[in-house]
């Protein structure tokens, strides 16, 4: 009887021997990595306390520190802007502009009453007719006006009751009323003194033979006339 080992168990002993043999190599050379790894890890700063990369996308090159900080582009924030409703569209009313009262001329008829005005204006133009040019030598005045006739009247008369003869106080004047007018030239008082009447345009004092007021109905003869102005008592 032989104590041979049968070549079977020696075949499977060297494969058993040879599969240790490769895990064991395997495992040598996987520790190699593995330091090697560790190695260059140290000497590039890649430290074990490193946040380790995950994906290779958008990886640091290497050599470069990782970026630990991740950036977060910001997002614009949105204010809230109180909606104001739009405005409706409206015309600025044009509110009426008084129209400035026109100043009469001292020389003109304009200012005078209605009644004056009407009366005078078919006498001037009667008179024209006939060749007679009558003109305004003071029609309406201002009371400031009336007031420094009275002045300059005491002035060359001497007293307020001379002076009153000639010109009235402003709150007695007819002229400052718009009732009674100056004309000239001497052709015109005197045709106006004869047909006045026709028109209801009278002379009124004897000492003012160019001053007229409308004294009566047209057609109807004038009243007589007074000697002078008199002030009336306050």
């Amino acid at each position: 009887m032989s104590h041979d080992v049968p070549p079977r168990r020696n075949t499977m002993a060297r494969t058993r021997l040879l599969s240790v043999i490769g895990v064991v190599g395997v495992g040598g050379v996987v520790g190699a990595l593995l330091l090697w790894h560790a190695q260059v890890g140290d000497v590039l700063g890649l430290g074990a306390d490193k946040e380790p990369v995950v994906s290779t996308v958008g990886a640091p090159a290497i050599g470069a520190p990782p970026t630990t900080t991740k950036l977060v582009t910001p997002t614009p924030s949105r204010r809230t802007t109180p909606t104001v409703p739009p405005k409706t569209a409206t015309t600025p009313s044009k509110k009426p502009t008084k129209k400035p009262t026109p100043v009469s001329r001292e020389e003109s008829i304009d200012g005078l009453s209605p009644k004056l005005k009407s009366r005078l204006t078919k006498a001037i133009a009667a008179a024209k007719a006939d060749g007679v040019r009558i003109s305004i030598t003071s029609g309406r005045r201002s009371a400031a006006k009336q007031q420094r006739l009275l002045n300059d009247a005491i002035k060359k008369y001497g007293s307020y009751k001379l002076a009153t003869r000639w010109v009235l106080p402003p709150k007695y004047s007819a002229h400052v009323q718009g009732k009674a007018v100056d004309i000239g030239p001497a052709a015109a008082m005197t045709w106006l003194n004869k047909n006045g009447w026709r028109y209801g345009v009278c002379r009124r004092y004897d000492n003012e033979p160019w001053h007229f007021e409308a004294l009566t109905t047209p057609g109807t003869k004038c009243p007589p006339r007074e000697p002078h102005a008199v002030a009336k008592a306050d």
